[in-house]
């Protein structure tokens, strides 16, 4: 069944008004609550009154080195309080902000430069960079800016229209893409956020600060008065227990990894959750025996969200939902998002069908930076963005992911979409992580690849196991043909599965340093 369309109703905020820009609610925010903590970073502490000066006098101190309205600033700066102000900075004075993940190389940097016309690049001190971008500020002297004259009545009309963001995609089909953002975009996160945002909510950020889920969520940040306590650089199980208590955190988030190592600490059985609100996964289907003991273990809800770089609500589950909609689904989209599934003409299927998932919501991209091309092939006219994932709706609704389009493969004339291999071998009690690609192979066109992190490292899987499994729940020919035991799967610069790596190996034989049998 398709969802029908929603409307967007007022949310009762902390920080009600009438905002044009982020510029404006972020006065407003420091104005209205100055004391309320906006960041914390280990002994650090930012209020939003301290974060507006600062950004403040970084955008007096930008505007004095010739940045302009309009121009862009891209931050490669680690998650930290440094990117915060670097990024409100920019927007204080109406240029577009833009974060640059500081794990991309020289190459994809220099992609990143050109493609945008960056006229500044704020840069860890030790990072290398090209030698043609007009302003390059080091960390370093960030303290020293924030404390020039601030840009304070001298600030440029912004228009809500205007562009306000940049960020950019993972890359896994080449050169990254910037997905453009408006302040009406940013604002419009308020309303489809649901319960993933409550006033005064105290958050343990692990997102990195170069993602859509921290840089399109400023403005409800400031709308609802938030904290953002954000996580150490190397993410441990036993930092985000001590945090989740030491900071009073009411929503946190992780990837089922995460989760499955937090729980698999002795101390998480007498850990204090009593602030959580509110607990969510993402990025990769959680088992369901892992989703109901999180939810024993932390006492809140856990919910699952689908979202995309250019998309960045899109669905969700709900609170309440069992362990089995949290692992078969990515449940119904969010407040004010529409959702269809489409043929390859762009005509929507039939109920139950699988095709290509299109959504349409105001916080859809306006498109990719200075690439119409590619913006054409994804964004139509009446606003559906194509996703490029497959898809198909429950009889309740929920949104069933199977996989990439790209990611599909034929064996012997049917096609297996590796998602949904993927959710029934990451039930094997033997299975620590996996990711089915398509190889090549004769007569019968395409086999799958199961490259799999076992749970225990003595005894991993074998094909034979794996296949027996599959054959139970699935159909002969989606059961996997080759197996590859792997330490760990390998990760792109933004944090996700590199299938393309993983397609490069496919045609290496076994025992080529890969694997560990």
């Amino acid at each position: 069944m398709t969802p029908p369309r929603l409307s967007l109703p007022a949310r009762d905020l902390p920080l009600d008004g009438v905002f044009e820009t982020f510029a404006d609610v972020m006065e407003a925010a420091a104005a209205r609550f100055p004391a309320c903590e906006a960041y914390v970073q280990g002994a650090r502490r930012l209020s939003f009154s301290d974060w507006y000066r600062d950004a403040d006098g970084l955008a007096g101190a930008l505007q004095a080195h010739g940045v302009r309205q309009g121009d862009v600033v891209l931050i490669a700066l680690d998650s930290s309080i440094e990117f915060a102000t670097a990024c409100a900075g920019a927007l204080l004075l109406g240029a577009v902000a833009s974060g640059v993940n500081t794990r991309l190389g020289p190459q994809e940097i220099g992609g990143i430069i050109a493609g945008s016309g960056a006229k500044a690049l704020i840069a860890e001190d030790s990072a290398a960079v090209p030698a043609d971008v007009p302003l390059v500020i080091r960390r370093a002297a960030l303290p020293e800016l924030c404390r020039q004259p601030p840009l304070g009545r001298r600030r440029p009309r912004v228009r809500g229209s205007d562009p306000a963001i940049i960020v950019w995609t993972s890359g896994t089909t080449g050169q990254p893409k910037g997905a453009w953002f408006d302040h009406r975009n940013l604002e419009a996160a308020i309303f489809t956020a649901g319960p993933m945002a409550a006033p005064f909510d105290r958050r343990l950020v692990s997102t990195p600060f170069a993602h859509a889920g921290y840089m399109t969520k400023l403005w409800e940040q400031l709308a609802f008065v938030m904290t953002n306590v954000i996580s150490p650089a190397s993410w441990n199980a036993r930092d985000m227990l001590r945090l989740i208590a030491e900071e009073k955190i009411t929503w946190v988030g992780a990837v089922p990894t995460q989760w499955a190592k937090l729980m698999a600490l002795p101390e998480v059985r007498e850990a204090d959750f009593s602030t959580l609100r509110i607990a969510a996964s993402a990025t990769a289907p959680m088992p369901a025996d892992l989703a109901e003991r999180v939810t024993r273990t932390l006492g809140c809800p856990l919910i699952v969200r689908y979202a995309s770089t250019e998309s960045p609500s899109m669905t969700g589950t709900v609170p309440g939902d069992d362990p089995e909609t949290l692992f078969h689904t990515v449940g119904l989209p969010q407040l004010g998002v529409e959702l269809r599934i489409v043929d390859d003409r762009g005509v929507p299927v039939a109920d139950g069908d699988i095709g290509v998932v299109q959504v349409r919501s105001p916080v859809v991209m306006r498109g990719y930076w200075r690439d119409e091309e590619a913006t054409r092939a994804v964004l139509a006219p009446d606003g559906w963005f194509s996703s490029g994932d497959l898809g198909r709706f429950d009889d309740d609704g929920n949104l069933v992911l199977v996989g990439r389009r790209d990611d599909m493969y034929i064996r012997g004339g049917y096609n297996v979409y590796p998602t949904e291999v993927e959710r029934v071998l990451a039930e094997h009690p033997d299975v620590g992580q996996v990711v089915i690609v398509g190889m090549p192979a004769p007569v019968i066109g395409e086999i799958g690849v199961a490259f799999v992190v076992p749970a225990d490292r003595s005894r991993p899987p074998s094909l034979d196991a794996l296949r027996a499994w599959c054959r139970e729940r699935l159909a002969d020919y989606k059961t996997p043909d080759r197996l590859e035991i792997v330490e760990a799967l390998p990760l792109t610069a933004m944090m996700k599965i590199d299938k393309r790596a993983l397609r490069a190996v496919v045609g290496v034989e076994s025992g080529s340093g890969v694997t560990l049998q």
